[in-house]
């Protein structure tokens, strides 16, 4: 199972001669290498993008099969609880110092034994607290059989520890296909052991066993295309550098995550298993565009970021074009699966699932919001805005947590959808804005990148509501309603193709150029 991360960055400086070199700063490092950097981002995109959308039908197809023939809503509902709180283990089991494999500037191999050293420590001892801890954890989710399950499913923390060495290099050099072969024998082989156990009635515990073996082949996979990285060492000076750098990074990764998977822990523990298997499949659909284009681009993004971290110029203007293409790409993906819920999901999962999708309109517009919030993130942790990553997901965490209580016993899961996008929209949307515009990214950019997709994906919905109605809910209404929906949208881009291309015209420059922080 592969489990995206959220990094985040900061200083790797010590005073001890041994230390590890610091992260990239160097204005010249832009300047000399971008023609390299630019090719190599552009083909570790392609290759992540490939690898993340066939990665992901896969994914989408075996979820049907289990969905409609081996598993039910209630086994949904354990395996959604043991996902988060493995989830939320990853957001920091290894401490953050993964990260510095990505991050620092000279020969990663010097301190990389420490790195796994740290990681594998940290993550053995994050596994055995929780071994002990599964029956309370569980209870207290409100699925108290699914102690079995976390015990299995968590293993995984601990074969990620020690992965993150070679795994990390390989985002280091952008070597984002051998990552592709390596991703597809994980998916090969966990979605093997998934489907024979669902079918032979091992319940939720399918899923677990699953995921073990995925990651067992991912970190045989990476340690085989990096090789001699899996060698641990000790260096006091080293040590002490990565967790000056890493745990400020590793308590914001698990604010995120806790942002992300506190409404599994809310409905499970207010609404019950069943209701919670409803929402997360809900989710996880509302999660295709998220998974399908921003996991692809955040493998390039925090290494893309951190090398122009040097340009204030060339940062607001990568960051701009990034937004805009995923924004672009993710609009109307997130209007079709919004605005055709229920058809779509009677189709593809079948009349029992129905119950999810007057939950999914909501999640969709969160999931659009999560991917821009997402790439924000990337680039707050590129630039080190540590502060400002802390305060956006502390507000986000400390706001959201009593609105979906609120929310779930007043209407439900479709309660604790309009409670996300609430406090996403209303409160961490403008602070991300903020954080951004300190770091030299200003308004009229972002503003920019976003306009032609929105105006596109308002005209989508006004589409696929008026031609709903009379055409109905077949198939053929489907594809029609579908197709008329995309011709619409295209229309409304085609005038923001140069910016997606990053030909910006000189008239416009001037514009962006002359704003007050003169670097927007």
């Amino acid at each position: 199972m592969d489990i995206a991360r959220a990094p985040d960055s900061g200083t790797g400086e010590t005073s001890d001669a041994p230390a590890p070199p610091g992260p990239v700063t160097a204005a010249a490092t832009v300047t000399v290498t971008a023609p390299s950097l630019g090719r190599k981002v552009r083909s570790a995109a392609r290759w992540s993008l490939v690898n993340t959308v066939v990665m992901r039908l896969g994914n989408f197809a075996t979820g049907i099969l289990l969905a409609r023939f081996a598993l039910g809503p209630a086994e949904w509902g354990v395996y959604g609880i043991a996902q988060t709180v493995l989830l939320v283990l990853l957001s920091a089991n290894e401490l953050g110092v993964g990260l510095a494999i990505v991050r620092w500037e000279g020969d990663a191999r010097r301190f990389a034994p420490t790195v796994l050293t740290l990681s594998t420590l940290s993550s053995g001892l994050l596994y055995v607290a929780l071994f002990v801890t599964a029956p309370g954890v569980a209870g207290l989710l409100g699925s108290p059989h699914a102690a079995g399950v976390l015990r299995v499913m968590c293993l995984c923390v601990l074969i990620d520890g020690v992965a993150q060495v070679p795994a990390g290099f390989l985002t280091r050099e952008f070597a984002q296909g051998k990552r592709m072969i390596i991703d597809a024998l994980n998916f090969a082989l966990s979605t093997a052991v998934t489907l024979l156990l669902a079918f032979a009635g091992r319940g939720a515990m399918s899923f677990a066993w699953g995921a073990v073996a995925g990651n067992v082949v991912t970190l045989i996979g990476c340690a085989l295309a990096a090789p001699g990285t899996l060698r641990f060492g000790w260096d006091s000076g080293q040590a002490r550098a990565l967790l000056r750098f890493g745990l400020p990074l590793a308590g914001a990764s698990m604010l995120a995550l806790a942002v992300v998977n506190v409404d599994t822990m809310v409905v499970g523990a207010t609404l019950g298993n069943v209701s919670l298997g409803f929402y997360v499949l809900a989710f996880n659909i509302s999660g295709w565009p998220v998974r399908i284009i921003s996991e692809a681009a955040r493998r390039v993004s925090f290494a893309g970021f951190s090398r122009l971290a040097g340009s204030p110029q060339a940062l607001a203007k990568g960051f701009s074009r990034a937004l805009g293409v995923l924004i672009t790409g993710t609009v109307p993906l997130c209007v079709l699966l919004a605005g055709l819920a229920e058809p779509v999901i009677r189709l593809v999962y079948g009349g029992q699932w129905v119950p999810a999708a007057a939950a999914l309109p909501w999640l969709m517009a969160l999931g659009l919001i999560r991917i821009g919030g997402e790439l924000a993130y990337d680039c707050l942790v590129a630039i080190g805005q540590r502060r400002s990553l802390f305060l956006v997901q502390g507000l986000w965490l400390v706001a959201l947590v009593p609105v979906l209580l609120v929310a779930a016993h007043l209407n439900g899961i479709v309660g604790v959808s309009q409670g996300h996008v609430l406090v996403a929209g209303g409160l961490v949307v403008p602070v991300f804005l903020v954080a951004l515009h300190r770091g030299g990214i200003g308004l009229g950019r972002i503003a920019r990148a976003c306009a032609w997709p929105f105006l596109g994906g308002a005209v989508m919905t006004v589409i696929v509501l008026g031609l709903r109605a009379p055409l109905g809910d077949g198939r053929l209404a489907l594809l029609i309603i579908t197709t008329v929906a995309l011709v619409g949208y295209t229309v409304c881009v085609l005038p923001s193709r140069d910016f997606l291309r990053g030909v910006e015209h000189p008239r416009a420059a001037a514009r962006v150029g002359s704003s007050p922080q003169g670097t927007r």
